[in-house]
């Protein structure tokens, strides 16, 4: 989706939780990125200090994007990662819409709103005297795309149509 909106892009920072991250998962994203012809610039964070630490460097590198790694700490954080990723004028992609409703420019992942859902069969077929080790495990089946256009405006950046039509919410 950041290719979709920066198609020039040749350079991306990633920023990971070294505490949540997942070696087979970076490493995914190191051969999607090869095969795209992205170069990556990893950066780690695991405390507040370091986040502002990884987009100071990433402000002095001038990444073309950045994609932010789902884990629980950033989910804490996000309101510090999406100022600062418009602070250094930066298009980022984060893992909830949770971001892009605190002004991160756009966002793919699960719908929550479905996962707790999801949760709440789960407990009730348990209530109804179901096994919790019989039943099968549920993967998240709903995701969203979520962008805000007020971001996206500061940013400069002209969201083509072709993205939007995949688009499930703007926030404006």
């Amino acid at each position: 989706m950041l290719r979709d909106l920066l198609p020039g892009a040749t350079r991306i920072a990633v920023l990971v939780n070294p505490a949540d991250a997942r070696p087979a998962e970076l490493k995914d994203v190191n051969a999607a990125a090869r095969s795209m012809g992205l170069q990556l610039q990893i950066h780690n964070a695991d405390t507040s200090a370091e986040i502002d630490a990884a987009f100071a460097a990433m402000g002095r590198e001038r990444p073309n994007a950045v994609f932010v790694g789902a884990t629980p700490f950033f989910n804490g954080r996000r309101v510090q990662l999406t100022q600062l990723a418009t602070f250094h004028h930066l298009p980022a992609i984060y893992s909830g819409r949770e971001y892009a409703e605190v002004g991160g420019l756009m966002s793919y992942g699960s719908d929550i709103v479905d996962a707790f859902r999801q949760s709440g069969v789960y407990a009730g077929r348990i209530l109804k005297g179901a096994k919790p080790a019989e039943l099968p495990i549920v993967q998240a089946n709903k995701f969203e795309f979520v962008i805000n256009a007020q971001t996206a405006r500061m940013l400069g950046l002209t969201i083509p149509t072709p993205l939007l039509n995949r688009v499930d919410e703007v926030i404006d």
